[in-house]
């Protein structure tokens, strides 16, 4: 019996094929690459949560220990407390003080008046963002699964509400009422700015009702509802996010611009744009009324307009910003145009 010395392969490793990576994970790392959006997102999250915590929310109270409402007695005559200048460098150290914002012409705090401006305006942005966003889809998505006779009566509809500015109707209606609170501000506002989603949300679903994919459903037994919101509007939830994102922006700005013509937020409620309108004659004597609200009010829309930029990139890579490095070595150099 002879036995075989020869010496025994080992057959190649198999490496299995990484699977592919699922359009919601390619969608987030793409967000994540984006170093504007996130941080946006991040310090817009920080600030709503910031101001929650330092007056409270309801009933729930804040660290800090002024309310929004209360009359204190002056200090400093008024001017903001806070120093953010070292000792070592000629200032009085870092420290808040007692009302670092300052405070207003009988004596309440700034800060917990600003604070309660932010949580106001947060609310109005995300109320009035998720009606508008709700409103807009249905309508949208009836009217362009559908067609005929029902898209042009839901588009007509539409046209009708475009042409009416949302500023007006809340100006009249606050007038009506003596002034809106922050809730029935965002309601009102959110069933006059949902058409731009409609109509985008509508050229998607006139798209994407000829796939393949709708058609299969469709010979499947698959009901219409089922086709809309299982397997079309999935498709669609990229352009209904960005929207509602930009949307939000422009709540921020609505909600400042009733506030400040007196239609909107009212004493004894606060709001930014509140009180820009109520220190409006200050303006030479006491500046910084203006520099805290007016910096949270272009801070908080221009952030969310970042978070919305960055979501519209990852979405549709084909709009992403080209970047200048990429470009320049696209592009030869002299010496290299020469020899070619």
């Amino acid at each position: 019996m002879t036995i075989d010395n020869t010496p025994i392969v080992a057959d190649e490793a198999v490496v299995p094929e990484k699977a592919p990576e699922s359009e919601g994970r390619l969608i987030l790392r793409r967000f994540l690459g984006n170093k504007f959006a996130v941080a946006s997102i991040v310090i817009v999250i920080l600030i709503i949560a910031f101001s929650i915590s330092a007056i409270g929310i309801g009933p729930i109270p804040g660290w800090w220990k002024y309310g929004f409402k209360a009359l204190n007695p002056q200090v400093n005559a008024g001017n903001p407390t806070i120093s953010l200048v070292p000792q070592w460098l000629g200032g009085k150290g870092i420290s808040l003080g007692d009302h670092p914002f300052g405070q207003d012409r009988i004596g309440k705090d700034y800060f917990a008046m600003v604070m309660r401006g932010i949580q106001n305006s947060a609310l109005v942005m995300v109320v009035l963002g998720g009606i508008a966003s709700f409103v807009g889809v249905v309508v949208g998505a009836i009217a362009g699964y559908f067609r005929g006779v029902i898209d042009a009566i839901l588009m007509r509809i539409t046209d009708v509400f475009i042409v009416i500015p949302a500023l007006v109707i809340g100006s009249v209606v606050g007038h009506w009422v003596g002034g809106l609170g922050a809730p029935l501000l965002a309601i009102m506002l959110g069933f006059f700015s949902w058409m731009g989603i409609a109509r985008l949300v509508r050229g998607e679903f006139l798209s994407l009702r000829e796939r393949e994919f709708v058609e299969a459903a469709r010979v499947a037994g698959a009901s219409d509802r089922r086709i809309i919101f299982k397997h079309i509007l999935p498709n669609a939830i990229g352009v209904v996010i960005v929207s509602s994102t930009l949307i939000m922006a422009t709540a921020i700005l609505l909600e400042t611009a009733l506030s400040f013509l007196g239609y909107g937020i009212q004493a004894p409620d606060v709001s930014l744009g509140g009180l820009i309108s109520s220190n409006e004659s200050a303006f030479q004597t006491r500046p910084w009324l203006f520099w805290w609200p007016g910096f949270f009010i272009v801070t908080l829309a221009l952030l969310v307009n970042f978070v919305g930029d960055g979501l519209r990139d990852a979405f549709d890579p084909r709009h992403r910003r080209f970047k200048l490095r990429a470009m320049r070595e696209q592009i030869p150099e002299p010496a290299e145009e020469a020899k070619l």
